[in-house]
């Protein structure tokens, strides 16, 4: 009989996949987050995944989409709100002044936060919209 963390690691496999297929390196532990982030140069952007409706359904595709812009962020993290908790908490003390909220996009410039995407402006969009919202952020903040 297969474990219940066994279990789960089955389920939300394929919702990491969706991130680290387009190009998403996986912070699960807080070192790993505090390593990335201490010495940031350039752009990043850090998704707050999730196993929420909004994050299969809007969050991760409008995320992918908004890859194919140019401009785009020079490095690209997510972590995994509810999954890997700690990592979570430790990249959310770089998100000054905006509650935790799973789904979320942060767009970070040499280690500060200077774009935040948060789930009341996912869940209640569409893809396209929530795309244009990235790529808004990419123009003003991403070298071409």
């Amino acid at each position: 009989m297969m474990s219940y963390e066994a279990y789960m690691n089955q389920v939300i496999q394929p919702m990491r996949d969706e991130l680290t297929r387009v190009g998403f390196t996986e912070l699960r532990t807080p070192e790993e987050v505090e390593q990335a982030f201490a010495n940031m140069k350039g752009t990043a952007l850090v998704v707050v995944n999730s196993v929420c409706g909004c994050a299969a359904g809007l969050a991760r595709p409008a995320v992918a989409h908004s890859l194919q812009h140019d401009p785009k962020p020079d490095l690209l993290y997510t972590v995994f709100a509810g999954q890997d908790k700690e990592a979570t908490a430790k990249a959310r003390e770089y998100f000054e002044g905006y509650p935790p909220s799973s789904p979320s996009f942060a767009l970070m410039k040499d280690g500060k936060l200077v774009g935040m995407i948060e789930r009341h402006q996912i869940e209640n969009n569409d893809l396209q919209t929530i795309s244009g919202l990235l790529t808004s952020l990419y123009d003003q903040y991403c070298k071409n």
